[in-house]
């Protein structure tokens, strides 16, 4: 997944617009709509919090997991392998 520089403003978007996306299941179930119609506004939402995820992911191996082995720290880089495989087992 190439997701380029995502900034904190951007993801923080993201977020917003997932928030909406829960608001507006919240209306639907409120308003009594067809069940299969929120299913799938549901289904949108994880699909948009996976993708952040992803993105928050990548971030900290390009960031976080470089940095450890740029500085040479095998504890730092064991421990950030570590989280990232406990992270991976599981959401896989």
């Amino acid at each position: 997944m190439d997701t380029g520089n995502i900034n904190k403003k951007d993801k923080l978007n993201r977020i917003n617009r997932i928030n909406g996306q829960v608001e507006g299941v919240k209306k639907m179930i409120d308003e009594g709509k067809y069940c299969i119609d929120i299913i799938t506004q549901i289904s949108a939402i994880r699909s948009a919090l996976s993708s952040l995820s992803g993105i928050i992911l990548q971030n900290h191996i390009e960031h976080c997991l470089v940095h450890a082995f740029e500085q040479q720290d095998k504890e730092l880089q064991e421990k950030m392998i570590k989280e990232i495989m406990d992270v991976y087992k599981k959401h896989a």
